[in-house]
């Protein structure tokens, strides 16, 4: 029962950060004439088919620009500051680069690292624990949740229509164009379901292109990568998309029990949603609780310091009753040779997730 996930999408339907620049009109664009251009969507070659139903909700010209608009829109927010992009840096795969935890309003602190946002439309579910199952109501708990930007889609609403520029976008962007609750999170989902990363010097690599080849270091890399961690970070995503306890000690200032807070099935205490390894050279702090600062101690972590705890995943139990994945220093150096393979500065630096 995912009690959560309803509770906040009745909370979306309850309660019916930013550039503040001018807009500008789109060219060829009339008053009173509805005029959408279509954004073409392409699955790169190596990936698998999508999740997300993207002819419900089809990027358009103007849905992504309102899309890109609302990310980086402060009134989204209790205190017209803390935008999404506040907690999701383009630089660091919209990640919020050396915060352990992320920052609500108010300086209020959340118990868990903001998870970067990329190749969203292939996947299942949301969040560390998997609390929002379709991509158009995640942003639902960000924007009410207190702690992030404790706000309502009541006052949201209000300050979108009372800006000189929002009900001319919405007006673009969606035929009703209603400044809405349903209008506002498929925006938001329009300018997401755009962010596809996959044209990393691996990538280049797996589909052959361009005459790119590894380096003998990333080859071996790959090689005990996928002998030793892509059992759990599998596929072009790198996830499996399950939830699993990989041994991290419990932190009992915030004792997380993970998939628990959704499901409530004691079962699921202490797992967390793998995270997918795209762009992960910059994306640290790591964990769901950033408790490791660099590959090299995440590496080690599950080399040496793997616990007992419950729940701990069979993967990490291993014959001889010991805890952890064998592995040397040398190959813990090559593994982190091949993840850094998988960095796509393309995504990283394209102007069209910018703020400006």
């Amino acid at each position: 029962m995912k009690f959560n996930y309803y509770i906040y999408v009745f909370v979306a339907l309850l309660f019916v950060a930013c550039k503040d620049e001018p807009y500008e009109e789109i060219p060829g664009q009339q008053v009173g004439e509805f005029q959408n251009v279509p954004l073409n969507f392409n699955v790169p070659s190596n990936f698998p088919p999508l999740v997300y139903d993207i002819e419900a909700n089809p990027p358009t010209e103007t849905g992504f620009e309102l899309g890109r608009r609302l990310f980086y829109e402060g009134r989204m927010a209790s205190d017209n500051v803390v935008a999404c992009g506040f907690c999701h840096i383009q630089e660091f795969a919209f990640t919020h680069h050396t915060h352990i935890i992320s920052h609500g309003v108010d300086g209020a602190l959340g118990s868990r690292n903001a998870q970067p946002l990329h190749n969203l439309a292939f996947q299942n579910e949301f969040t560390w624990d998997g609390a929002a199952i379709h991509l158009d109501m995640q942003p639902i708990i960000p924007i009410t949740n207190e702690v992030e930007m404790n706000e309502t889609f009541t006052n949201v609403i209000a300050k979108l229509q009372a800006h000189p520029d929002y009900p001319r976008l919405f007006r673009e962007a969606f035929e009703n164009g209603e400044i809405n609750s349903e209008n506002i999170l498929k925006a938001l989902s329009q300018f997401m379901v755009m962010m596809v990363t996959g044209n990393s010097k691996y990538d280049k690599f797996s589909r052959n292109e361009g005459n790119v080849t590894l380096t003998a270091n990333e080859t071996q890399g790959m090689q005990l990568f996928n002998q030793k961690c892509a059992s759990c970070h599998a596929g072009e995503l790198f996830t499996d998309q399950s939830y699993r306890n990989n041994g991290l000690a419990i932190d009992p200032q915030y004792n997380d029990i993970g998939r628990a807070r959704v499901t409530g099935f004691p079962a699921d205490n202490y797992k967390f949603k793998v995270p997918n390894l795209r762009n992960i050279e910059v994306t640290f702090p790591y964990m769901h609780d950033g408790r490791f600062a660099s590959l090299d101690a995440v590496l080690e972590h599950y080399r040496n310091g793997i616990n007992n705890t419950e729940n701990l995943d069979p993967i990490f139990q291993q014959t001889d009753a010991s805890l952890g994945i064998s592995m040397t220093d040398e190959e813990k150096d090559r593994i982190i040779d091949f993840l850094k393979t998988l960095t796509d500065t393309d995504f990283i630096f394209d102007q069209r997730f910018s703020e400006f």
